[in-house]
Order: structure tokens, then sequence, then C-alpha cells
């Protein structure tokens, strides 16, 4: 995934992958989403992430799990 993006360093949140540049958590993105929050709910709780960079993420893991899944 684009380090743009995301970046994980044993010293910010013991290696957790987070949004570069935050202590944010990526899971916690897709914890709102599973959960009964919306995006909305997820940006106005962390304000140091950027809609932009939020949708980001969600498109480059659509990507990545299209481009793993076995063909049937």
């Amino acid at each position: 995934m684009d380090t743009s993006l995301v970046s994980r360093n044993p010293e910010i949140m013991s290696g957790t992958l987070c949004f570069t540049g935050t202590r944010v958590p990526v899971q916690s993105l897709f914890d709102y989403l599973e959960g009964s929050s919306s995006m909305e709910d997820f940006l106005e709780d962390f304000p140091s992430i950027q809609r932009e960079k939020a949708v980001a993420v969600l498109e480059a893991a659509r990507e990545r799990l299209h481009a793993d899944a076995p063909a049937a």
C-alpha cells in the first residue's frame, strides 16, 4: 500500500498500521464502517484524517483484495 497513505513504525502505536503522519490506526476506519458508524462519524472523531486519504485507503484495500483473489 502507498506509504503516503499508511505507515508502520514500531515507536508509534506499537507498530500498528496508521494513517501516515498520524497516530490513527487504519483499523479504526474499518471498525467504524463495519459497525453502525459512517465515514462522516469517523472523520468527525478523527479530524486529522482527510476524507480523500480515507477514501484512498479504502480504494487501495479494495484493489489489493481484487488482485489477491484467486480466479474461479
